[in-house]
């Protein structure tokens, strides 16, 4: 589904005409909350570069969601490393010295950007990173993975929306909830 028809679907079955920045609001919306609720491997993507030794901290990317695995290559040989909390880190690796320099085994969320690897790298290594990635919305794009992988989530989603922003009856907006839960369990 296109974005023109998705705008159009949502004002013919609301029967309503809503601003071109109200559309697109419901439909960011209802793209976010299904990135968020489903993982979706079509969506994976893989960024692979140096780790620097010496350097703890890796950056991101930014169009980063989630990581489903991160590891170190060596020898042509992937070590994954745990997801740990900062906290874990910090305990078990309070200093950062040459003494407590290896190849990393834990990773945590450091910021929004970046993640922290323990032990700091004691040399250049290749690191292989495989995250979800926002895909670039309906909105902005005409055509999107959801619109055409999963439209029937997008539109119903969009609806619940739109039907809460018209402070729509409970019984309508729990009937588009429903149409959603269904499609969501089919996608």
């Amino acid at each position: 589904m296109e974005y023109s028809t998705l705008k159009t679907n949502i004002e013919d079955i609301c029967e309503t005409s809503f601003t071109d920045a109200q559309l697109a609001m419901f439909t960011q919306q209802a793209e976010q909350k299904i990135l968020l609720t489903v993982d979706i491997p079509a969506l994976r993507k893989t960024s692979s570069g140096p780790l620097v030794s010496t350097n703890k901290l890796y950056t991101l990317p930014t169009d980063h969601l989630y990581t489903y695995s991160i590891s170190v290559i060596t020898n042509s040989t992937h070590t994954f490393l745990l997801n740990k909390d900062v906290n874990f880190i910090r305990e078990a690796y309070p200093v950062n010295t040459s003494a407590n320099y290896g190849l990393p085994k834990f990773y945590a969320q450091f910021s929004a950007t970046q993640i922290e690897l323990a032990p700091t790298p004691d040399a250049n290594y290749e690191l292989e990173h495989i995250y979800s990635h926002y895909p670039a919305s309906i909105v902005s794009n005409t055509t999107s993975w959801l619109g055409t992988n999963a439209s029937t989530a997008l539109l119903n989603g969009a609806l619940i929306e739109a039907i809460r922003f018209q402070k729509g009856e409970p019984d309508v907006i729990a009937n588009y909830e429903k149409l959603y839960l269904q499609a969501i369990t089919l996608l």
